[in-house]
């Protein structure tokens, strides 16, 4: 495996903000970098070509660590102020490396039965998005002890290795999503410590079971997460209107998408 530092580290980065930015998926964006069974496989099978596999992904978690720190305010504040705007470039951002994606997916070979898991994953995604749009959070307070934060960061992990999962939606409704932002954001070294602890927990289980899973059925398990990212692609989506600020918005998307496809078919040619 090849990847220059700079390509790795931007993708990291992006993978980053997207693990903490609400209703983005990490794992949705790991898939469209084309890092996702890589990563799965690496941490499945650490004994494996472990120095090599371990040069090729320090430039991703460095830009990842960067990510979530340098983000964690920002995406606060965007999501805060601007989030149309914002919506509308992960949008972009996602479309535009789905063509490489679809290419990945069927690198092993194409089969008519992968159309109907990518259907049903898909179908999955949109009604998980519409019950937590509709849900009521029930929990007015989270809490924060060690074991809570933990919970925590099980869920981070979950919806890192879980494409189309938004982590950071879960601990909205959990009434978690501001004590875990603002740990990062202030760098609270102890429950930093636990989100880690919990985090790590969650990826290795997941990873082990995904990777798996690409072993044994490759183009069921692609197509299974090509639709759930297409789906956290709709849901992510917030709509439109005729007015000159969405027609900004939809010019945004638009260079974004050109953006990300020119980015991605330059990273896999090299």
């Amino acid at each position: 495996m090849q990847m220059n530092f700079l390509s790795g580290f931007l993708k990291g980065v992006a993978m980053g903000a997207g693990a903490i930015a609400p209703g983005v998926s990490g794992g949705a964006l790991a898939v469209i970098f084309g890092l996702y069974d890589k990563i799965t496989n690496f941490i499945a099978h650490l004994n494996k070509d472990f120095k090599s596999n371990l040069m090729f992904f320090i430039p991703v978690g460095i830009g990842a660590g960067a990510g979530i720190l340098i983000f964690s305010r920002i995406i606060e504040y965007l999501f805060q102020y601007h989030e149309i705007e914002v919506r509308y470039a992960f949008v972009g951002l996602m479309l535009g490396t789905l063509p490489i994606v679809i290419k990945e997916a069927n690198k092993k070979g194409y089969k008519r039965k992968y159309l109907l898991v990518f259907i049903i994953s898909f179908i999955l995604t949109l009604v998980v998005t519409y019950l937590e749009n509709n849900s009521v959070n029930i929990i007015k307070e989270a809490g924060t002890g060690p074991v809570h934060v933990i919970i925590y960061g099980i869920i981070i992990g979950f919806g890192t290795i879980i494409p189309g999962i938004s982590a950071s939606i879960i601990l909205m409704y959990m009434g978690a999503y501001e004590i875990v932002i603002g740990a990062i954001s202030n760098l609270e070294i102890q429950v930093i410590f636990y989100l880690g602890i919990g985090f790590v927990i969650s990826i290795i289980l997941f990873a082990k079971v995904i990777s798996m899973l690409f072993d044994k059925a490759y183009g069921i398990t692609y197509y299974t997460i090509l639709g759930l990212v297409a789906g956290s692609i709709i849901s992510i989506f917030p709509g439109f209107e005729i007015s000159i600020y969405y027609f900004m918005n939809l010019l945004l998307l638009i260079f974004c998408c050109i953006l990300s496809y020119t980015l991605s078919i330059y990273a896999k040619g090299r």
